[in-house]
């Protein structure tokens, strides 16, 4: 039995098919309101160089299957050699990884920590692979991406449903995922915390809250990925649930770092984009944050709080996008401009993340689930057709209900 026609999981006309799930979750119930014992955590991300000669091999594999030649993978490889050769990606997930573990002890939770990566060692294969090993059959992931898209949801669950079929561990392990958790309180507090500290020393170096845009940034995608993020059956307008969400998010941020007061309204801001990567003719998110900053600048705007709201720890993204060009951006205006940090190893966003891991635990109802924004809590099984990827179709994943 094949992995495309269902090989981890059976199907039947009252049970969707939900691929290499736990029993809990084959059903395909948005939320999973009874309990599972998982042998282990499976913690998943992106991946990254760690050194020059690494960083056209790992571009390779991020965009295995376009036939891009090295050539044209040294336009962006540049990023990476400006800081080393080493993406600070991998560094941030042992940190984390530590945290976890730490944070999962002082709870007195006896569950391990596996690490995999898309695109370089560990690999999520490896990491599965581990965990047969080591005598875990049922694992629960997180990715560590707080939004829903094809490359910050789906393609993590095709990564796990590959791995299964590479290890040749399909039938043997079992792989479900934590909800996206972009509206959870432990992923939102660090930001109000950086906008708040932001606006204040955009204050103190002397600008009023009228000359001061918060700018909050994340990465672009493709405008038919955007469409299709999300279940199809809600509707999020053009920019689908990827966007909504971030817009949902932006909002609760600001109502808590610069509320509106009875002398006038709080700060302005905005959602921007950043790092795109596509063709000039196919349509992508924007404006631009670079764009935006010149924009906002010819208007008035003297002071920006840059806010990387679509980023859990500083990627490379970050580190050059960010905090190289929109600096240089802002330099070449004339404007003030400060970057707030990135959840990272915050207390809050590390135990947010292991109450999204209790909440699979012990099947917490959804009615009890936290959720900032009208638009959660989110799913802990995907919906049939989530974020699809229009140019690749859809690929065997897990932890949703196929497609």
């Amino acid at each position: 039995m094949s992995i495309a026609n269902g090989g981890l999981a059976t199907s039947s006309p009252t049970r969707p098919p939900v691929l290499g799930a736990t029993d809990a979750a084959s059903g395909g119930a948005e939320h999973i309101e009874v309990p599972v014992a998982y042998d282990a955590i499976l913690l998943a991300s992106f991946g990254g160089p760690e050194g020059q000669d690494d960083v056209i091999p790992f571009l390779r594999n991020v965009t295995r299957g376009r036939g891009i030649p090295d050539e044209r993978l040294e336009a962006v490889a540049h990023h990476y050699r400006a800081f080393g050769g080493i993406s600070p990606i991998n560094q941030h997930n042992r940190e984390l990884k530590t945290a976890l573990e730490a944070e999962l002890a002082r709870r007195g939770i006896d569950l391990p920590v596996l690490w995999g990566n898309r695109n370089w060692e560990p690999f999520i294969s490896d990491a599965v692979q581990d965990a047969h090993t080591r005598g875990f059959t049922k694992l629960l992931a997180i990715g560590t991406s707080a939004y829903s898209s094809y490359s910050s949801c789906r393609q993590y669950r095709e990564d796990y449903a590959l791995a299964l079929e590479t290890t040749e561990l399909r039938g043997e392990i079992q792989i479900d995922k934590v909800r996206q958790f972009f509206d959870h309180p432990g992923f939102v507090q660090p930001f109000i915390e950086g906008v708040a500290q932001g606006l204040q020393e955009a204050t103190a170096s002397g600008f009023q809250t009228a000359e001061t845009h918060v700018l909050f940034s994340t990465h672009s995608i493709p405008s038919t990925d955007a469409a299709k993020s999300g279940p199809a059956e809600r509707e999020f307008g053009e920019g689908g649930a990827y966007e909504a969400q971030h817009l949902a998010v932006a909002e609760v941020v600001m109502a808590a770092a610069s509320p509106s007061t009875s002398s006038g309204t709080g700060a302005s801001w905005s959602l921007v984009y950043q790092s795109r990567s596509g063709p000039p003719a196919q349509p992508w998110l924007d404006p631009d944050i670079n764009d935006a900053m010149r924009a906002l600048a010819a208007a008035g705007t003297r002071a920006f709080v840059i806010v990387p709201l679509g980023f859990v720890s500083d990627h490379m993204e970050v580190k050059w996008d960010l905090d190289t060009e929109a600096m240089e951006t802002a330099a070449e205006l004339g404007v003030f401009a400060t970057r707030v940090p990135t959840p990272g190893i915050h207390p809050a966003y590390v135990s947010g993340l292991v109450d999204l891991v209790l909440e699979r635990i012990n099947g917490t109802p959804t009615a009890d689930r936290p959720a900032l924004t009208d638009l959660g809590p989110w799913y802990d099984v995907c919906r049939s057709g989530c974020c699809e990827n229009v140019r690749l179709g859809f690929k065997p994943a897990l932890a949703g209900i196929a497609p």
